[in-house]
């Protein structure tokens, strides 16, 4: 695995147990982040965690005094949702409730496919499967997010390759 930034960690050490007591639904954190969870050799300047709509409200309750009000998130006219934007120690955390992505001229849920639990220091940080963060990078479309692919194919590439040799 790719090593966690010191800011990373302590982010994650602070926001996951509160994602597990206060969300009431299935959550999981999508981007970097959880590009970096599963391996891939990128950065992470923050945490995105994808919400339902009332779990982020309810985490706009919670972490009411972290909120950043004034940030707006780039890309409006692609992607809405119940979004906050927060300050932890290490990194900001972004909290997208029922994500849509427009696109074939229609505004789309956002789902994350099949999930599955990365480990950070016992802590159990529900991701995308490998195949289910390329599909959703695919579909954000953004110069970042196929960098993110790249690194995230380059998981399934073998580090070298032996020639087969027939006996006949």
């Amino acid at each position: 695995m790719s090593h966690l930034s010191p800011a990373l960690y302590a982010t994650l050490a602070d926001v996951v147990p509160d994602l597990h007591v206060h969300c009431a639904d299935p959550w999981c954190l999508i981007g970097s982040a959880a590009a970096l969870l599963l391996g891939a050799e990128v950065g992470a300047a923050d945490v995105d965690v994808l919400t339902s709509r009332a779990d982020a409200e309810t985490l706009m309750n919670v972490w009411s005094s972290r909120h950043e009000p004034a940030f707006t998130p780039p890309d409006g006219h692609r992607f809405r949702s119940h979004f906050a934007r927060f300050r932890f120690p290490g990194a900001p955390v972004e909290v997208m409730g029922a994500l849509e992505l427009h696109t074939e001229g229609r505004w789309q849920l956002v789902v994350p496919g099949k999930l599955m639990l990365a480990g950070v220091n016992g802590l159990a940080v529900p991701v995308p499967c490998l195949d289910d963060q390329i599909r959703l990078l695919e579909s954000f479309g953004r110069e970042k997010d196929l960098r993110r692919v790249a690194a995230l194919r380059a998981l399934n590439a073998p580090a070298f390759a032996l020639p087969v040799v027939s006996s006949h």
